[in-house]
């Protein structure tokens, strides 16, 4: 398979290439074979999940040839990569088939000025070697040495052209030598391979022989700069570069990058008065010529994974300004999307509102950077105010910005709007900069399309939950009444919990709590479901037992799979009584005046919609003047790792201490103790009744 990859390389000018294969669990893209990568660029690529974001799994898992044009086109696409290699590339990865069955992926790199799209013989070349490496595959496979993926990955070495020629070399060594400035080589991996007078000089290499060793290890003060990076981006981009390295004597040296696929030759001056007093014309300062280590500084990972985990679009917002304002002097921040022909600010950080007021309803079609980057799909960086209102006049600017960046949000190859990044001082944007903020919008821009998708189904699902409950309780004489329903608001969705209050016919009230399992559009329609049967076979005039029986039995005919607690409650206020039937549901409490509250232990018959045959007993408990009755669900009684028998009597003390207070008042201090409604983690629904003759009609 080697001889494919270096085939591959020849024919299509890819100067790296690499081979994946996947492990026997189909969940993971093993590393087995990298030409023109050096190992320090392999390492974090040896395991790829096939569900990654990442053009040799999206190859794999869509069985398809993907094609990257460059830096753009990755951030938009596939922002996590962009992002962890921020250097400017292009890239194809084809699939790889073992006996008609995807087992793996290929792919190519060249520099990013590749054109927009592949050649007919680059085409012909890449599905020629996939057939190649696919029968090489089958091949092992049936001589009995199946190729088995470990993540150790061996290196393809190409035969590379252009051998030194024994003749001219000592020529050409002593020309170099001639050179005032400093000549040195390295290979892809850092090794030396040559270095003239000056740069043996200038890197303090004089005295032990360097040729062979790493570079930073025989200059460990390279180290302090951002050399290694620069080095790992010439190598995979191909593109010359620049670097300025402070010697420990206090010199600055420049190092500038000439990159090749066998290695780097590096051109060395000094970037300050050299030693002979002759001066550059512009002295760099390497705090301002050298950003921060992208890797390091973004924490690209760590930023990726938390923003999967914002469900809002405030949440989103926060953590783009934690982590991204501190290491570039972000001062504010603006995400803007298209909505109805007009961009629309949907969060902020750092802008007040007079800015946020005018950035605000500008039709698409504006000639202003947020609306043409969006329209374009094209980033656009300004380093200074004057740039920014050279091309554009009447941009926007708040006090204390100096530069801006405005970056392309696209989902799914859809443009959705723009990033715009405000900065405290004029900024001159190197590439690596660009390109990761580019990757980091593509970022951005999926967290924000679930953001707002949650919430518009969060408000649907609310909203549903809403119609599905008593919009107000009945006024029944003698009965004070309080409810509430809290949703769960941490990325539950709508829940199952219900309550309902109704006046029979025969003067008697049934009131009803109940839970169905789940947090979804289907345990709502339940709910709704369950709470119409129950409602029906109440007006009929049977008892609590024989309703929940009814409605067990309609469940299971309904064949669902999700099952119901309820605790169903007839109240005879003439008779001061109430009878209770519970199907698996926390018991009632019942506070006395000037007593402690009881735990009513109702029989438990078992959850609905599990036993067709299932019985429900109804106990029948005395109901005296201004006692209260509190029905609950369990999301207010329970607390992760606590008794729920504890929880419960805990609610009962609550309820004792507020017993005489109004029921909306006494609602509240019990909702304000509820474990779940102070973390958000289970919806609640409560529901208290108070025999209160006094507030009996007269006859």
């Amino acid at each position: 398979m080697d001889e494919a990859l270096i085939e591959a390389a020849a024919g299509t000018g890819a100067h790296i290439v690499v081979l994946y294969l996947l492990h026997e669990t189909r969940r993971v893209l093993l590393l087995e074979a990298a030409l023109g990568l050096p190992a320090w660029g392999a390492k974090p690529w040896t395991h790829v999940r096939a569900k990654a974001g990442a053009p040799v799994a999206a190859a794999a898992r869509r069985d398809e040839l993907i094609w990257v044009s460059g830096p753009d086109d990755l951030a938009h696409r596939f922002p996590a990569t962009a992002l962890s290699v921020p250097y400017p590339f292009a890239m194809a990865a084809a699939p790889l088939h073992n006996g008609g069955r995807v087992a793996g992926a290929w792919g190519l790199v060249w520099p990013a000025s590749h054109p927009a799209r592949l050649s007919r013989d680059e085409l012909s070349t890449i599905e020629r070697i996939s057939l190649r490496l696919g029968q090489a595959l089958a091949s092992a496979e049936e001589s009995g040495c199946p190729v088995r993926p470990i993540g150790q990955p061996h290196t393809v070495t190409p035969p590379w052209s252009g051998e030194a020629d024994g003749q001219r070399a000592p020529a050409a060594l002593d020309c170099l030598d001639r050179f005032a400035d400093g000549i040195a080589a390295i290979d892809i991996e850092g090794h030396i391979t040559f270095c003239n007078r000056a740069a043996t000089r200038l890197f303090g290499l004089d005295g032990a022989p360097a040729q062979g060793c790493l570079l930073w290890d025989r200059v460990p003060w390279l180290r302090e700069s951002a050399f290694e990076e620069r080095c790992g981006g010439a190598v995979i981009g191909q593109q010359p570069t620049t670097c300025v390295a402070a010697h420990p004597d206090g010199r600055l040296l420049e190092i500038r990058m000439h990159p090749a696929p066998s290695g780097i030759s590096l051109h060395l001056t000094p970037a300050g008065p050299d030693a002979d007093g002759r001066a550059e014309p512009a002295p760099l300062d390497p705090a301002a010529a050298e950003s921060p280590p992208l890797n390091d500084s973004l924490n690209f990972l760590h930023m990726a994974s938390t923003l999967t985990h914002a469900l809002d679009v405030r949440e989103v917002v926060d953590l783009v300004a934690d982590h991204v304002a501190p290491v570039y002097g972000v001062h504010a921040m603006a995400l803007l999307v298209a909505e109805g022909g007009r961009m629309r600010v949907v969060g902020s950080h750092g802008y007040a509102r007079e800015v946020l007021d005018r950035l605000d309803g500008l039709p698409v079609t504006s000639p202003t950077p947020a609306e043409q980057v969006m329209e374009t799909g094209r980033p656009a960086f300004f380093d200074t105010w004057e740039e920014l209102a050279q091309l554009y006049p009447d941009a926007v600017r708040q006090d204390g910005e100096a530069a801006w960046a405005f970056l392309p949000l696209s989902v799914s190859e859809q443009r959705i709007g723009t990033c715009l990044l405000a900065f405290t001082d004029p900024h001159a944007f190197t590439p690596e900069e660009r390109i990761a903020l580019n990757a980091l919008a593509g970022l951005i821009a999926q967290a924000l399309d679930r953001a707002l998708l949650y919430e518009i189904k969060d408000g649907l699902a609310h909203s549903l939950q809403t119609a599905l409950l008593p919009g107000a309780l009945p006024h029944i004489p003698g009965l004070e009444t309080a409810a509430r329903y809290v949703p769960a608001t941490r990325g539950v969705g709508i829940g199952g919990d219900f309550y309902d209050l109704l006046s029979l016919d025969d003067g008697s009230v049934a009131a009803v709590v109940g839970d169905v399992q789940g947090h979804n559009m289907t345990a709502a329609a339940l709910m709704g479901q369950v709470r119409t049967a129950i409602r029906a076979c109440t007006v009929t005039g049977a008892d609590p037992g024989k309703v929940l029986q009814h409605t067990n039995r309609l469940l299971v005919e309904l064949g669902t799979d999700l099952f119901t607690s309820c605790l169903l409650v007839h109240v005879d206020l003439r008779l001061r009584t109430f009878r209770a039937a519970t199907a698996g549901h926390p018991p009632p409490l019942l506070c006395l005046p000037r007593r402690h509250a009881e735990v009513i232990d109702v029989p438990v018959g078992p959850l609905l919609g599990i036993d067709a045959d299932a019985e429900y007993p109804t106990l029948n408990v005395p109901f005296p003047p201004e006692a209260v009755l509190a029905l609950y669900t369990d999301g207010l009684v329970e607390l992760p790792g606590a008794d729920l028998d504890h929880c419960i009597d805990d609610l009962g003390r609550r309820l004792a201490q507020g017993c005489a207070e109004p029921l909306w008042q006494l609602t509240d201090a019990l909702l304000a103790h509820a474990a779940s409604a102070r973390l958000h983690a289970d919806d609640i629904a409560v529901l208290l009744l108070r025999h209160a003759p006094a507030s009996a009609t007269p006859p």
